[in-house]
């Protein structure tokens, strides 16, 4: 993944209304903008506002159903953002042998 997709996908979840939109994807699955808002404390434009930004990060696609648009999360963006995330931010236990090497190291332990 590169990094200005990351950059991207971290900056439209660093809205509180954005993460708000993708964890009602998440739970209840591919859903309208009218159904999204009024699950949301912000009127309609505003979601589609943030359905915007979130389908250009590469969060969230939309499919048209007649006359309105059924939004999703976009799994293959989730997955992207996924692997960058374990890529910087390695597991727990990986980065415990550095810390303690480290500590060892250093003068006064």
């Amino acid at each position: 993944m590169h990094t200005h997709r990351a950059e991207l996908q971290l900056e439209a979840l660093g809205d509180a209304n954005r993460r708000a939109v993708v964890e009602l994807l998440a739970s209840g699955g591919p859903q309208p903008v009218g159904v999204l808002a009024a699950q949301l404390p912000i009127k309609r434009p505003g979601v589609s506002q943030h359905l915007r930004v979130l389908k250009q990060a590469g969060l969230v696609t939309d499919l048209a159903e007649g006359t309105r648009r059924i939004y999703a999360l976009d799994h293959d963006g989730i997955a992207d953002l996924r692997a960058y995330l374990d890529r910087v931010w390695p597991p727990q236990g990986s980065a415990a042998p550095h810390k303690r090497a480290a500590r060892e190291e250093a003068p006064g332990c």
